[in-house]
């Protein structure tokens, strides 16, 4: 089948109408030239930074321009090869998809304005503030929802799920909202370590007080190995959801908010072992790196052992929330608190003063941690912060509000050495009396395959989620050819595609996957892999109409849904689409 590749892609353009029709599909093939995207593409490394700019009133900054910037990356000034003013990406409606073909392109995904994502947290955050959150946002939607902003709700359990794709229809997000059932906690995050009671206050004999502080500290040592377990799997769970997250929303154009309706984050997203001096931390991080969130929260030195194994990971998450323009608002499910709460109701007469002192330190000091990591991990993507509010419908309005004064910025590192590093990233603007956001920097991390990182699971993952990943753009056309026999022709947008200078030519290395899903489980699946070079001419035409490879694959017995994918394995990037089998 792949021997017939070139003559498959030179003859496509004839072949289009059988997906689209040849003006829509030709279009879409184009890369919008006034939307920039930040991910890396055919060996060039463009770095977009989102900065919202505001008055000190909270007001938009309406009018700059390129020159009105200045951006520094550690210390040296970059020169700004893009430049979106507010209210330019992605300002069209969506486009319905012809009858029978499948799309994972932006114009047929997403209504126009600034896609938001409304998640709800339950595996981090108790089942009475799920309850309190969902809530909340059904005020918000009630309120707001006739903006015509572009929503998508999900929900973060085991796994991210998604209740409803995105939409301008608040009714709509009203029934997903509502569909959403809060659930107990899968993982607690961990309680603060046991007391003395008061039992050391009247005279005890010493061997009593040594058998009491040995039983201490076996329980102590207990409960420090349940929370870095519970951390360990909390830490897990949130990175595939951004990983999942970044997926979804990279191949969109423009800046997307992510409205992280949580009682707690396991992690921030700048590792133990950073690269970041102290005084840069202290400098650029609301958090102030003083408190690291695992050291304070989970009890126990095991805890924040597990934590900083994840350093790699984390830094992949980060620099893939980056690569996809995603701001980060986290919102604090608990609404006011002091940190005293739990004090309070767990008093009594066994408790001495020093014992509810002590128990009073270590709560508002794991608040403030907690608090504090949701700061960092907004600060360090663009968004902000939403804590100690009771209506925290206002923090979801927040991330909308920011569309107004949203700059999209470009740049081409003057440093071409990608070590894996943080960078830093400082920008002013000239106009006084402003306010300006904007994450803080960025690991320059190679892309392409990384040790233990398995692409095949990335893939599996992906197309288990029951919403598009954009990071590759294609279309798809299923049909039956012979009973119980089906094909598929993939159309893939080059563009999104990485490809390798080899002697005049370009090599591409692309998997493409059909598999047949049935009572949520797949029944069948095929794979064709594209590892060859193309000389200039026939790599062209791919650039102009689009890599088209066929899939030809048997149906299995109740079979009823089709799930695409396409992996660049250069990048690690991936497309999916599905859609009813047969339609």
């Amino acid at each position: 089948m792949l021997c017939n590749l070139p003559f498959r892609i030179v003859t496509a353009s004839a072949l289009i109408l059988n997906l689209a029709t040849g003006p829509t599909i030709l279009s879409a093939q184009q890369a919008p030239a006034e939307v920039p995207s930040i991910t890396i593409r055919a060996n060039t490394r463009l770095v977009v930074v989102d900065v919202v700019v505001t008055h000190k009133n909270g007001q938009p900054v309406a009018g700059l321009k390129p020159e009105d910037f200045t951006l520094e990356e550690n210390g040296k000034k970059q020169k700004i090869s893009v430049f979106v003013p507010p209210g330019i990406a992605n300002r069209t409606a969506a486009t319905p998809t012809p009858a029978g073909v499948f799309s994972n392109h932006p114009e047929n995904l997403t209504p126009g304005g600034i896609p938001t994502v409304l998640l709800i947290d339950a595996a981090n955050s108790p089942f009475k503030d799920q309850s309190y959150g969902r809530s909340q946002m059904l005020k918000y939607v009630l309120q707001q929802g006739q903006s015509g902003r572009p929503m998508a709700v999900v929900t973060l359990t085991d796994r991210l799920r998604v209740l409803q794709q995105f939409t301008s229809d608040p009714q709509v997000l009203l029934t997903a909202i509502k569909n959403f059932r809060p659930q107990e906690q899968i993982l607690q995050p961990g309680a603060s370590g046991p007391e003395s009671h008061g039992v050391a206050d009247g005279p005890r004999g010493s061997a009593v007080s040594d058998s009491i502080a040995q039983a201490g500290l076996a329980v102590q040592a207990f409960a420090d190995l349940q929370i870095g377990y519970n951390i360990e799997r909390r830490t897990m769970i949130t990175l595939d959801a951004m990983r999942a997250l970044s997926r979804m929303l990279g191949g969109l154009p423009g800046r997307k908010n992510v409205v992280w309706l949580t009682a707690s984050l396991p992690f921030d997203l700048v590792p133990e072992d950073r690269s970041m001096t102290d005084a840069e931390l202290l400098a650029d991080l609301p958090g102030q790196g003083s408190q690291r969130s695992v050291s304070v929260n989970a009890a126990g030195s095991m805890a924040a052992e597990q934590r900083n194994l994840h350093g790699q990971a984390i830094r992949e998450a980060e620099a893939q929330l980056a690569s996809a323009s995603i701001a980060i608002y986290p919102v604090d499910l608990r609404g006011l608190v002091s940190g005293m709460e739990g004090s309070a109701s767990g008093g009594g007469s066994v408790y001495s003063d020093s014992a509810l002192s002590d128990r009073a330190i270590i709560q508002v000091s794991s608040l403030q941690a907690s608090q504090g990591t949701m700061e960092e991990v907004a600060a360090q993507t663009g968004g902000k912060a939403y804590i100690n509010q009771n209506e925290i419908k206002e923090g979801i309005a927040l991330a909308a509000s920011d569309e107004k004064a949203s700059y999209s910025l470009g740049y081409y590192p003057e440093n071409k050495k990608w070590d894996g590093k943080m960078r830093n990233i400082k920008m002013k603007v000239a106009q006084g009396d402003t306010q300006l956001r904007y994450r803080k920097g960025y690991f320059a991390i190679e892309s392409g395959p990384t040790k233990d990182r398995n692409y095949e699971q990335d893939v599996a993952a992906a197309i288990e989620v029951n919403a598009p990943a954009t990071q590759i753009s294609f279309m798809a056309q299923a049909k039956p050819t012979d009973p119980g026999k089906i094909r598929v022709v993939f159309l893939v947008d080059a563009h999104t595609l990485t490809a390798e200078d080899s002697g005049g030519s370009k090599k591409m290395n692309v998997s493409l996957y059909a598999t047949v899903w049935g009572n949520g489980k797949s029944l069948g699946a095929h794979t064709i892999k594209v590892d060859r070079t193309f000389d200039a001419a026939t790599y062209q035409q791919i650039v102009d109409h689009g890599m088209m490879v066929p899939i030809d694959m048997d149906i299995p017995a109740g079979g009823k849904e089709l799930r695409l994918a396409v992996l660049d394995n250069k990048t690690g990037f991936i497309g999916t689409v599905s859609g009813p089998l047969g339609q």
